[in-house]
């Protein structure tokens, strides 16, 4: 396991988003089902918290409450405007109903400094 211990699984409803602060990064965690995603939690196109957004199941996405902008919770990357820039996700391990998140790399954008 290579990340860093953020929460328990139950801590985070299912179909919903919550923000935790890990070594310097700023996160929502998603989960869907038993699935949990982790993704910077400032929209690249304004500093609002996506964690307060609303999730698409369907998609994989969360959408900024603040100007519509929605971001796949794979990749980061923006499916409409105003946003253009991707912001970054992190890797996600799920062990014995402990949620773990690797901050030393991302898989896409660089998160901006806190």
């Amino acid at each position: 396991m290579t990340g860093v211990r953020v929460c328990r699984l139950d801590e985070i409803e299912p179909d919903s988003a919550k923000r935790f602060d890990v070594d310097g990064h700023r996160l929502a965690l998603v989960r869907l089902g038993d699935e949990v995603f982790a993704i910077g939690d400032r929209c690249s196109h304004a500093d609002y918290s996506l964690s307060e957004g609303e999730i698409d199941n369907q998609e994989e996405t969360i959408e900024c409450w603040k100007h519509g902008s929605s971001f796949s919770l794979r990749t980061g990357q923006p499916g409409c405007l105003p946003a253009t820039k991707p912001v970054p996700v992190y890797t996600v391990e799920v062990h014995d109903g402990i949620v773990h998140v690797n901050t030393c790399t991302t898989d896409s954008a660089e998160e901006p400094p806190s």
